[in-house]
């Protein structure tokens, strides 16, 4: 389960959500797909708009890998977030699944 840390809303750092996907039984590299992130307060379901830019990061040192959606958030970065408690969703686009992932756990900004 994530552990988000409280962080401030002036704060430009990124959020990180590791992500698994399996196929036949499998694990399988999602890297070419697209991700995006979404932060919704009070656990409301994101819509399309709440939906921003994310990356992936790759750590082969583990077995499986561990790939990593990123997306930066605060002043200047894919989104700013005012104080609250926030839900965080990640999307991947893939063929033909296109799976929102709940995360657990709520990330506090103040």
């Amino acid at each position: 389960m994530p552990s988000f840390r409280p962080r401030p809303a002036t704060s430009l750092e990124y959020v990180a959500v590791n992500v698994s996907a399996k196929e036949a039984g499998a694990y399988i590299n999602p890297t070419a797909d697209t991700v995006t992130m979404a932060f919704t307060l009070n656990d409301a379901d994101p819509v399309a708009a709440d939906f921003k830019t994310a990356s992936w990061e790759t750590d082969t040192t583990t077995d499986p890998d561990t790939y990593t959606a990123l997306c930066l958030v605060g002043p200047g970065g894919a989104v700013t977030l005012t104080p609250g408690d926030y839900s965080v969703w990640v999307k991947v686009v893939d063929t033909p699944e296109t799976p929102i992932i709940t995360v657990p756990g709520l990330l506090s900004v103040t």
